[in-house]
């Protein structure tokens, strides 16, 4: 959860709810 926390990976995060539907946020 601190990768997907960080702002570093605010990108990353972001490409990643769109692809999981949001589960990485979860």
């Amino acid at each position: 959860m601190y990768f997907l926390a960080s702002d570093e990976a605010s990108f990353v995060t972001g490409a990643a709810y769109f692809v999981d539907g949001g589960w990485s946020i979860m």
